[in-house]
């Protein structure tokens, strides 16, 4: 079905949403349609977030909001459903869209299949009535869908469409960029240049699976890297807790923007118990890239002075590679908590692959390989 049609079929005049690559062809045409516009169109932080917004939209307008997401981010509005949209509360009503990554029967990345599974059952458990869209769902038969939806509505409850691969197609051409020239892959070689036997704890996505090319292509190996293959947003939380129980490590993060709008509150936790050898890098190329490339409101943001504000002892923010080359000579040779946003151009090779190994054994190795430093 094209997106277009969806769209129209649905009705709501308000969309919030995390992007999701299942989706892209949803958020593309919203993009296009819309941009970013505070009465029809908001890229939230994370799920929950999107869940507060659409609310407000509702308690505003009485209208029905559109609130769209991977399903992997089910677990972050879990709370707003049950404690502030169910109907034995404030029965607020709105309408989940729903990329349905790691469908059981298909192939999907590890971290996406037990997700997969539950992700019916989890609207179920929150007595949300839903309806699978797949390559085959025609307009006519969405239409019958939505009517059947606005009766649930009515009753203060909330629905939901679970998108199946390739169900929605986009004929608009979106094109994401930003002004920035340095290329994320070579900047994580930079970094590697730098870290020698430190730790690195890196974030979901493209991340992860550049600093894991990088290494094979340095003939290096991964023991020493956790490369976080889920729990979006969570990388610098991961790295406080190896950082705090391994003072005598150095600790690298590498960082999204993404991910650190989706749990700010985890910057100031870290700027509170200030680990002297943690280094916390952000690339910011001010989208979500790697679930299609829309906008992050990071792109017009200091993430430094944030970080500052937050009580990390240093904070830089580069955007050249002359001042990368000198940044991390000197971070590397700091003992106080340290933080670097470093801006990147959007992009990635479209060759680049995925670690081999299970994230079970990568877990194993890299634990060993703390163990081995004590």
């Amino acid at each position: 079905m094209r997106a277009e049609d969806f769209v129209n079929v649905i009705g709501s005049e308000f969309f919030t949403g995390v992007p999701d690559s299942q989706l892209k062809a949803l958020c593309d045409y919203l993009m296009f349609r819309y941009g970013i516009d505070e009465r029809h169109h908001v890229v939230a932080a994370n799920e929950g977030n999107c869940v507060g917004i659409a609310s407000g939209y509702y308690l505003a307008t009485g209208k029905i909001p559109v609130v769209y997401m991977q399903n992997s981010g089910e677990g972050n509005a879990i709370n707003p459903i049950a404690s502030l949209l169910s109907d034995e509360v404030y029965a607020i009503p709105m309408i989940f869209v729903i990329g349905w990554r790691g469908e059981p029967g298909i192939h999907d990345e590890p971290q996406h299949v037990y997700q997969g599974k539950i992700t019916l059952k989890l609207l179920e458990d929150m007595d949300i009535t839903y309806c699978v869209v797949d390559s085959d769902t025609s307009k006519a038969e969405l239409q019958h869908t939505m009517e059947g939806f606005q009766t649930i509505l009515a009753k203060g409850k909330s629905v939901a469409l679970v998108v199946r691969k390739n169900a929605l197609i986009n004929e608009k051409d979106i094109k994401y960029s930003n002004p920035y020239s340095l290329c994320r892959e070579t900047v994580i070689n930079k970094i590697l240049d730098h870290t020698g036997n430190d730790f690195i704890i890196s974030t979901t996505g493209k991340i992860s699976r550049e600093l894991y090319e990088l290494r094979q292509a340095r003939g290096e190996g991964h023991q020493n890297d956790f490369l976080t293959v889920g729990s979006m947003g969570h990388s610098s939380s991961i790295a406080l807790g190896v950082a705090v129980n391994r003072p005598e490590k150095k600790i690298w993060c590498i960082d999204g923007d993404g991910a650190m709008l989706m749990h700010m509150g985890a910057v100031a936790v870290i700027g509170s118990l200030h680990p002297h050898n943690l280094i916390h890098i952000v690339l910011n190329n001010g989208s979500h890239e790697t679930v299609g490339g829309m906008p992050t409101v990071a792109s017009n943001r200091n993430l430094a002075d944030i970080a500052k504000a937050c009580g990390y002892e240093y904070a830089v923010s580069v955007e050249n590679e002359a001042d990368l080359n000198r940044i991390l000579r000197e971070v590397q040779q700091r003992k106080e908590l340290t933080f670097v946003e470093i801006k990147c151009a959007i992009g990635s090779r479209k060759d680049l692959g995925r670690p081999a190994e299970k994230p079970k054994e990568s877990k194993e190795d890299f634990m060993g390989a703390l163990n081995m430093s004590c």
